[in-house]
């Protein structure tokens, strides 16, 4: 198995879990199809050029920022935190299983998952 297929698979497992624990903490359906793709905003940032929106895309598509909120809403038992960080993640998790990676400062298209 190719490394790049592992991290699809990766992306895939990611996306999964975090439905599951989105429909385990009731979550609102409507509310997750409004924010799925919210993290995909910071494309914005490629209106200035590529380094920005490189930057401001791998600041929101890495599972840093995700799971610190995460374990915010744990520690402070806000469940609301905890339901917008389980968004967040899926959309991670979507990304990674359709190829999308962490994008480089050279185009849009050039990813850790290699070109897409």
């Amino acid at each position: 198995m190719t490394p790049r297929l592992l991290l699809h698979l990766e992306g895939a497992a990611l996306l999964a879990a975090t439905l599951a624990a989105y429909h385990l903490e009731h979550g609102s359906w409507l509310l997750f199809a409004i924010l799925f793709i919210t993290p995909d905003l910071s494309m914005i940032g490629y209106a200035l050029n590529v380094r920005v929106g490189a930057a401001a895309y791998n600041a929101i598509h890495t599972t840093i920022g995700p799971l610190a909120l995460a374990a915010f809403a744990v520690i402070t038992g806000n469940h609301t935190a905890l339901l917008l960080a389980l968004i967040w993640l899926a959309h991670i998790g979507f990304d990674r299983l359709l190829g999308y990676g962490l994008k480089y400062p050279t185009q849009f298209r050039d990813t850790h998952l290699g070109r897409v």
